[in-house]
């Protein structure tokens, strides 16, 4: 039997196959607004949307360990499908002891609705494919903290909209729809971690073709790669990249071991977003404006990577969210937070 480390190895070996082999297709559907339905299809016959899912409700029965190489390998390909949304929906339904509904789930970004007598009202900007979801997950304003509600958007007054990916970001008017609710923690704090595992697998991709490009692009006679400004830029963002990796990581294996979690995430939003904007700017310089161009990969990576970043919380919010934590906890716990030991 295969232990769990071999297990995620294959987790990941499937999930990057499956990506790349649909990547152009994905994309070029994603640049018209077209929904990439061979893409999903073939995620939803692997299992992939279902890794968080328990077994004896039809899923993997997985860990967020196991997530993070599915999600690393989504943000690798860039995949234009809210593949992340219906992983970290499905883990806050499953703590909030709710149905598990099949489909496509999503998530707000930071609006709450109001739930009465198990109805869910308000207005939710930029849901990713917030009208194409069959479910929608939503923190609940309620007397009960971190208590989640879960309904389908179909009845409510959908306005289209898409980020600079050109992926799908709705603004969904909710009004009186039918809802259930349970104690599922934060959906924001399930988004971060899932983009801040999407953002750690584009800066990893960002990384190889930069090296590849300036290995291949000649100047005054020799590749870029062999000029020594070029080499500090790729250094820098090698350690950025490794950064990334490792934050959100860490983030996922505080949570399959039980422990709260919050700092680990807001720690893996904020050093993946940094990486992110980073990477983004020293790939666009080695790369010159070729990198902009239709036919380039390069900025399909990028423009999703500035839009992760603006997601579930910027590093700011997070930030601040943090430096909250630590103050309240008190000064002996500092060295703890900082070494992973919260």
């Amino acid at each position: 039997m295969a232990g769990p480390e071999q297990t995620r190895a294959m987790v990941a070996e499937t999930a990057a196959r499956l990506f790349a082999a649909q990547e152009d297709d994905a994309l070029a559907a994603a640049e018209t607004g077209e929904w990439p339905s061979a893409l999903w299809d073939a995620i939803t016959e692997n299992g992939l949307d279902r890794v968080l899912v328990p077994e004896a409700q039809g899923g993997f029965g997985g860990g967020w360990e196991d997530a993070c190489e599915i999600l690393l390998a989504a943000g690798r390909y860039a995949a234009p499908v809210p593949l992340a949304e219906t992983v970290a929906a499905s883990w806050l339904l499953g703590r909030a002891g709710l149905h598990m509904p099949e489909g496509i789930l999503t998530l707000a970004d930071g609006d709450a609705v109001s739930l009465r007598d198990g109805k869910a009202s308000g207005t939710l900007l930029r849901v990713p494919w917030g009208a194409s979801a069959t479910r929608l997950v939503a923190q609940a304003v309620d007397d009960q903290p971190d208590v989640v509600a879960v309904f389908s958007p179909v009845g409510g007054k959908a306005a289209a909209d898409r980020n600079i990916g050109r992926d799908p970001r709705d603004t969904l008017l909710i009004d009186a729809l039918k809802a259930e609710a349970g104690p599922g923690g934060s959906v924001m704090a399930a988004g971060a971690l899932a983009r801040a595992c999407q953002m750690a697998g584009a800066v990893a991709r960002v990384l190889d073709m930069t090296v590849a490009y300036a290995n291949e692009r000649g100047q005054f006679g020799r590749p870029i790669g062999k000029f020594q400004a070029i080499q500090q830029q790729l250094a820098a963002l090698a350690g950025e990249t490794a950064a990334a990796n490792m934050a959100a990581r860490m983030a996922c294996r505080a949570l399959d071991r039980g422990a709260d979690g919050f700092a680990e995430v807001a720690t893996a939003k904020i050093r993946a977003g940094e990486a992110a904007g980073r990477a983004a700017a020293i790939a666009h310089q080695v790369h010159g404006a070729i990198g902009f161009t239709d036919e380039h990969r390069l900025h399909h990576l990028t423009r999703r990577l500035w839009s992760w970043r603006a997601e579930f919380g910027t590093e700011s919010v997070w930030a601040g969210h943090l430096g909250r934590l630590v103050a309240a906890r008190g000064a002996d716990s500092l060295w703890p937070v900082l070494t992973g030991g919260s």
